[in-house]
């Protein structure tokens, strides 16, 4: 009997990907420019191994690499910039016409931690996909040795359904690209400093820049409305993390996001996965003016800089009442102001919540404690509160347990305050 082979329908042993992409120059070097599955990041660049350095690239994180491959499987609009990489010379372009710009660019595979191309930039991408790709391939297994036993009907059921999901969670990683450009430098030397150059120009997000638009976050994404209160409009830097003493602006944009989880969460707390899903942003806003409102009311110099114009014009040398406050006050304290959003945040829980004209009332009896420095005989340093303020504090002592604790004993006098109030 005689067989017949067509050796054509025969896979041949493959060793590269073939992309189509556009040649061009930058900094006298050739630049490829091509899209690639996301699938493919693992498989034509190394792999990065958190345990060791790369000597030319700086060390990985994993788990911010696996919070990647987390973020594509949750988010189906994710957004990525593309990858930078070096072609130490393995790379083919065929060009597909006469002026040489466009192309098929055939990129060899790393295979066994070798490979022609280094990462400059998108190491946690690369290895955030593969953590992806193994977590669904294992998940996968799992399903099937499960599937494999014998499962009742209903069982059965749950169990193709689970594995139909991870399938399309791998086709995703199939179907979907990512930018990649591969600079062609066969010189390590060089190579090392495009990895520099590429670290001082990129400027980084700021997180006051992250809160106002970071939608993903109930907090950041209710930024712009809080921020209309009075108490806080015209005073709020959209750009800097860090108040320094020449800042005109009561607060940065981050200190709001940090009060509002306050308000929503406790002074100590995260809003929490399940808490992002289900509440609207109308009732966190609500919460929030509440709690601004109530602030104002209760405290002098907080009331002052509601009345105060941000906009007014001032002698160089004056300051704004923002910054007096700052300087002047305990309520200057983005921690403190935390502290009174996690009291606030327990006064108005449970099934008996405090009214706003109590917890404005109580807030009352606080004002005339808040001028700093903190005095050694003021109610923050002789009463249980004074392992949470330093002598001559001018905040409380920003440790989460010291605020989470300050916050109880502050909620704990709403009932039973100490003599000094």
């Amino acid at each position: 009997m005689s067989i017949n082979v067509d050796p054509l329908r025969l896979s041949k042993p493959q060793d590269s990907s073939t992309y189509l992409a556009i040649k061009t120059i930058q900094g006298g070097r050739a630049v490829y420019a091509t899209r690639v599955p996301l699938l493919d990041l693992p498989t034509i660049l190394p792999v990065p191994d958190p345990n060791n350095v790369d000597k030319d690239n700086r060390k990985v994180d994993r788990l911010h690499a696996k919070h990647f491959g987390e973020y594509l499987d949750a988010k189906q609009d994710w957004v990525a910039p593309a990858l930078l990489a070096r072609d130490s010379g393995g790379c083919r372009f065929e060009k597909l016409d006469e002026h040489g710009a466009v192309g098929y660019l055939t990129v060899p595979w790393a295979i066994g931690g070798v490979s022609s191309l280094r990462t400059i930039d998108g190491q946690h991408r690369v290895l955030g996909v593969a953590i992806e790709k193994q977590r669904i391939t294992d998940a996968i297994a799992g399903v099937d040795r499960d599937m494999a036993r014998k499962v009742s009907p209903e069982k059965a059921a749950k169990l193709q359904a689970e594995r139909e999901k991870l399938i399309a969670q791998m086709t995703r990683l199939k179907e979907e690209y990512v930018g990649l450009d591969i600079y062609v430098e066969p010189d390590p030397i060089k190579a090392q400093q495009m990895f520099v150059d590429v670290a001082d120009n990129a400027k980084g997000i700021s997180s006051a820049v992250r809160a106002r638009f970071d939608s993903y976050k109930v907090a950041n994404r209710t930024l712009s409305d809080v921020i209309d209160h009075p108490l806080l409009k015209g005073r709020v830097d959209a750009e800097q993390d860090r108040m320094t003493l020449k800042n005109p602006n009561f607060m940065g944009a981050k200190h709001v996001a940090d009060i509002t989880r306050a308000v929503i969460a406790g002074a100590g707390g995260r809003i929490s996965k399940k808490a992002e899903q289900t509440l609207t942003d109308g009732e966190v806003i609500e919460q929030v003016k509440d709690f601004l409102d109530v602030i104002s009311n209760a405290f002098t110099d907080l009331a002052a800089l509601t009345e105060d114009d941000p906009e007014a014009e001032r002698k160089p040398d004056e300051l704004t009442m923002a910054q007096r406050v700052r300087r002047t006050s305990l309520l200057g304290s983005v921690g403190m102001l935390r502290v009174l959003g996690g009291v606030f945040r327990n006064l108005r829980a449970g099934d008996n919540p405090a009214e706003l004209d109590d917890i404005t009332a109580f807030f009352k009896r606080l004002d005339p404690h808040m001028a700093v420095p903190v005095a050694e005989n003021s109610i923050w340093r002789t009463t249980d509160a004074g392992d949470d303020f330093e002598p001559n504090a001018a905040a409380p002592i920003m440790r989460t347990q010291n605020i989470v604790h300050l916050v109880n004993v502050i909620t704990g006098w709403y009932k039973k305050a100490p003599v000094a109030l």
